[in-house]
């Protein structure tokens, strides 16, 4: 029988955004026990949840203060364990996110390394180095933040800090065996508790070339996922990962973690998902594809292909926290609607395991007109408004009713809900058996039902300029047509599912539209 995650639909929560149960117009892990019923219903396997852990909140909650406690905004432990209880009661797992490279400068680690002398175990814990320059007034390197500026903070007596995010998120020395004896503590207080795995934040990134040396470069983070960097995909990283496997498989249940893990070469990504590594990590490549049939099947090729030599399942991602919603970046409207919807449909169809961030069941948009006195994502401050930032696909989910914040919560939301979402919502969607929703809940129950898909092969079949077609197993078809004008297929069948609203199987395949077939295996 194959491991759960090996064919596993995760959906992503983002916990401020999803659905608030008291009233302070932030979401919390108590609103997400009330929706539950939602998820079983779209026909997800497991739920992944991003930070819900003490924080200021200068990154979202990626500035973690304590690592085995719950945000008083978003709830208590208790209200953990009866999230956790409930979905495991109705079939879903839960994965929580983990956040390894970097802390925030409230944790008391921090504050003491800030109180000790240079040299000291304190200050051993983070990455702290002497200056450049007569004074040592210039930043021991050249590296720069992700945010923007450099990753780089001097405090008084004169040292100066890593961060390669935000100043408020410094770096933590993942050569100091304190610093991976703690962690280990960590994952077992989550894993005692019952959770089904982690997302582990920046998975990349927790070892440095331990002389720091310069890039010599600017726009570093332009190298992200295409070039070496000396401070990201180090090979002392895999040492950790072999520890935390160890202990992931020490418990029943198939706990798993899964890297958000970013190297210069799809081989390089491979090594994450070793047999004795961990179990999956992020293919961000189909996310960056550009949309064409060319574009998506050099990726579907290369993705299978690596991930095969190490004996793992690939993972298909259209869409995050972190990045523009699919709907807009595929062009807007009802075009960029339109294929978004082709591109879910065809990664529902391919080998492996299928993410779904929230919202995007719903077909919603990039918001793109956020005024920015709202706007929180750090990117934003620290480009001096020159970068929107990721507060665009952070907007507060629409569940009901006819004004905003249309069911998020008892009374406002903390991101402004567009107006005109009242035709998205969740209540509006369900009575509509073309809708977006309709469309995901049909499609995931035919991927779970049908024994071609989910882990297994693939193979292309020929087609038109513009088209995919392929196989799995006995019986499926997928075809996907990425121009704009309709094409006629010889490819005879039952239609099972169609991303956009029409019905029935002619033979003839619109522009952005994907279709599933059954047909006979003889043909």
């Amino acid at each position: 029988m194959s491991a759960w995650w090996r064919d596993a639909v995760v959906y992503q929560i983002y916990v401020r955004s999803f659905a608030d149960s008291d009233g302070d117009g932030i979401g919390d892990l108590a609103g997400v026990r009330e929706r539950l019923l939602h998820l079983q219903r779209l026909g997800v396997d497991a739920l992944w949840l991003t930070p819900f852990y003490p924080s200021p909140m200068a990154d979202g909650g990626y500035d973690v203060a304590e690592y085995c406690d719950v945000d008083p905004r978003f709830g208590t432990l208790a209200d953990f364990d009866a999230l956790l209880a409930e979905a495991h009661s109705r079939g879903l797992r839960v994965l929580v996110d983990l956040v390894p490279n970097h802390t925030s400068d409230q944790h008391a680690w921090f504050a003491e390394a800030l109180a000790a002398a240079p040299g000291s175990a304190a200050r051993d814990r983070y990455l702290f180095r002497d200056g450049r320059g007569a004074e040592g007034e210039l930043p021991p390197n050249d590296w720069e933040s992700v945010f923007g500026g450099p990753a780089w903070t001097r405090v008084p007596d004169g040292q100066w800090y890593l961060h390669l995010f935000a100043p408020q998120q410094p770096d933590l020395n993942w050569r100091n065996p304190q610093v991976r004896a703690d962690f280990r503590k960590v994952l077992k207080f989550w894993l005692d508790r019952g959770v089904d795995g982690f997302r582990i934040d920046v998975a990349h990134g927790m070892i440095k070339h331990p002389e720091l040396p310069d890039t010599g470069l600017d726009k570093q983070i332009s190298l992200l996922g295409r070039g070496e960097l000396p401070y990201f995909d180090q090979d002392e990283v895999h040492e950790i990962y072999r520890d935390w496997r160890e202990l992931f498989d020490s418990y029943p249940g198939g706990r798993i973690g899964v890297a958000e893990a970013w190297a210069s070469t799809s081989e390089r990504l491979a090594r994450y998902v070793r047999s004795d590594e961990l179990h999956q990590a992020f293919n961000f490549a189909l996310l960056e594809a550009r949309w064409s049939a060319a574009g998506f099947r050099a990726v579907v090729d290369d993705s299978l292909a690596t991930t095969a030599q190490v004996g793992a399942t690939t993972t298909w991602v259209l869409g995050n926290h972190d990045v523009q919603r699919p709907v807009t970046r595929y062009g807007g409207g009802e075009l960029g609607l339109r294929r978004a919807r082709a591109a879910a449909l065809f990664s529902f169809a391919l080998p492996g395991s299928v993410y779904v961030y929230q919202g995007e069941e719903l077909g919603l948009p990039e918001v793109l007109d956020l005024p920015d006195g709202v706007r929180q994502d750090p990117i934003w401050e620290r480009s001096g408004g020159t970068e929107r930032g990721r507060d665009g696909c952070r907007v507060p989910l629409p569940w009901s009713g006819a004004r905003p914040p249309f069911g998020f919560g008892p009374a406002g939301s903390w991101l402004p809900v567009p107006g005109e979402w009242a035709r998205l919502t969740v209540s509006a969607q369900e009575a509509d058996p073309g809708s977006v929703l309709s469309t995901y809940r049909d499609a995931l129950a035919l991927r779970r039902q049908h024994p071609a898909l989910g882990d297994g092969g693939l193979e292309w079949l020929d087609a038109p300029e513009g088209v995919l077609v392929f196989r799995r197993g006995a019986g499926f078809v997928c075809a996907t047509n990425f121009g704009d004008s309709a094409v006629e297929l010889d490819v005879p069948g039952q239609l099972l599912c169609r991303s956009d609203a029409g019905a029935g199987w002619d033979g003839v395949l619109p522009g952005a539209t994907t279709v599933w077939l059954s047909i006979d295996d003889k043909d």
